[in-house]
C-alpha cells in the first residue's frame, strides 16, 4: 500500500537523491503519521474513559505525543531540503537531526508524565472494568501501528532519514507497549492487583528509553559519529585504482545531513611524476567520486619518493621498528633527508584514536630509541596521526 501511496504523491519518486524529491517523502509520511495518530488518540481516550484505565488512557497520550512527533518530522525534512545560503553555505540537511532530537525530548516528556499519572494509579488503586471495546480498539491500533512501523522503516531507509527511522523505531515500541496494555485489560479480571498501573509504568518507561536511544543517536551525528566504513572503503579504493597514486591516507569525512557529504584525503604520488597529468586524474577522480557516492571531495597530492632502493630501505626499516613497538600502528609521508652525520626520517604515525596522549608520547620515545640503536645518526621526526 505504501508504495502505491508513494507513487500517487511523490513526484519523481525513484530520484531519493533530489532534496525535492526527500522533502516530498517526508512530508508524505509525516502526514499520515499525523492522522494514523490522531485518530488511535480520540479512540483509545474513548476507551480508556470508558474503561476507566490508566494504561489505555497512557497510550492514548503516547499517540498524541507521537503526532506532534510527526508534524516535527514533516518541518524538519522540509527545512533539510533547503538551498545552501550565505549563513549556511553547506546547506540546510541538519535541520533533520535536529528536529529527530526535539522528536526525542517530546517522547521522553509524555513518557516522564505518564510515569507520574501510573504512579499515584499504583498507590491508589482500584478495580476497573473491563471493557471489550477497549479491547476492540486496542486490537486495531497494533495492526495500524505495525504498518506505521513498515511504512516508515521503508521510507526512513529510501531516503536515509535520522528523523523518519526514529518514528519507525518508536511505531513498533508501540506496537509492544499497545500489546502489554491489552494483556492488562485480561489480567485485571483475574487478578486483584494493580496490574493496569504497572503496565501504564512499564509502558512509560519504555517511552522514555526510546527517547533517550533517539536523543543519544543523534548527538552522535551531530558531535561527529564515524564515517561508513563501507564508503571510506569505496573512496580509497577508487583512489588507489587511478594511475600514478602509490597510497592514501587522512580520509577525513563531514556529515552536512542526508546526501551532503563533503570530504578530503590525502593521495601519495611519485615525487618526479609529471604534476599537470597527475592533477588531471586527481580532478577526475574527485568527480568521479562525486558521482558514483555523491561525496564531494578534495584530494590533497603528497608527493613521495619511489623507486629509490635507499628511501625504500629506510622506509621498511622505521615501518619494523613502529612494529616492534606496536604492530597496529602504521606510518604514511615518509620522507627522508640524507646527510653524513645526521639522517632525518619524516614521517606521520598512525596510532588508534583509544591511545591516551601519554601513551602515544611513550610510544614515539621507543621508536626513536629503537632507530637509535639501529643507526645513530637516524634522527625521527614524527607526526602523530589517528590511524584510518
Amino acid at each position: 500500500m505504501i508504495k502505491l501511496l508513494i507513487r500517487r504523491f511523490v513526484k519523481n519518486y525513484e530520484a531519493t537523491g533530489d532534496a525535492t524529491v526527500r522533502a516530498s517523502y517526508g512530508r508524505l509520511a509525516g502526514v499520515l503519521g499525523i492522522l494514523c495518530n490522531l485518530l488511535l488518540f480520540v479512540l483509545k481516550l474513548c476507551a480508556g474513559f470508558v474503561s476507566g484505565s490508566i494504561a489505555v488512557i497512557s497510550d492514548a497520550f503516547n499517540n498524541l505525543s507521537d503526532m506532534g512527533a510527526s508534524v516535527v518530522s514533516v518541518v524538519g525534512t522540509a527545512a533539510a531540503g533547503r538551498h545552501a545560503d550565505e549563513e549556511h553555505p553547506f546547506g540546510h540537511g541538519r535541520s533533520e537531526y535536529i528536529a529527530s532530537l526535539i522528536v526525542s525530548f517530546l517522547i521522553i516528556m509524555v513518557g516522564f508524565e505518564l510515569l507520574k499519572s501510573s504512579v499515584g494509579n499504583i498507590i491508589h488503586f482500584e478495580v476497573k472494568e473491563f471493557s471489550w471495546l477497549s479491547v476492540g480498539i486496542l486490537s486495531f491500533s497494533v495492526l495500524l501501528k505495525l504498518w506505521m512501523f513498515l511504512y516508515n522503516r521503508y521510507i526512513g531507509e529510501k531516503i536515509q532519514s535520522v528523523v523518519i527511522c526514529a518514528a519507525a523505531q518508536d511505531s513498533i515500541n508501540d506496537v509492544y507497549a499497545t500489546a502489554a496494555v491489552l494483556v492488562s485489560l485480561f489480567l485485571g479480571r483475574v487478578v486483584a492487583a494493580p496490574v493496569d498501573g504497572i503496565m501504564g509504568l512499564a509502558i512509560s518507561v519504555m517511552i522514555m528509553l526510546t527517547g533517550y536511544g533517539i536523543a543519544r543517536d543523534t548527538i552522535t551525528i551531530l558531535l561527529g559519529a564515524p564515517p561508513d566504513p563501507a564508503v571510506c572503503e569505496k573512496i580509497c579504493s577508487t583512489i588507489l585504482k587511478q594511475e600514478g597514486i602509490e597510497g592514501v591516507h587522512d580520509l577525513i569525512v563531514h556529515d552536512y545531513g542526508p546526501g551532503r557529504c563533503m570530504a578530503s584525503v590525502h593521495a601519495e604520488v611519485p615525487v618526479d611524476g609529471d604534476i599537470v597529468k597527475v592533477h588531471e586524474i586527481i580532478d577526475a577522480t574527485e568527480k568521479q567520486i562525486e558521482q558514483e557516492l555523491g561525496v564531494h571531495i578534495v584530494i590533497h597530492m603528497d608527493p613521495i619518493m619511489v623507486n629509490c632502493e635507499r628511501s625504500e630501505s629506510m622506509r621498511q626499516l622505521v615501518l619494523d621498528c613502529v612494529h616492534e613497538v606496536n604492530s597496529v600502528f602504521g606510518i604514511h609521508d615518509f620522507r627522508m633527508t640524507d646527510g653524513e652525520q645526521t639522517i632525518n626520517l619524516i614521517f606521520d604515525l598512525e596510532v588508534p584514536y583509544s591511545m591516551k596522549p601519554e601513551e602515544r608520547e611513550k610510544a614515539v620515545g621507543a621508536i626513536k630509541t629503537k632507530l637509535q640503536e639501529k643507526d645513530e645518526r637516524l634522527n625521527a621526526v614524527i607526526q602523530v596521526d589517528n590511524k584510518m
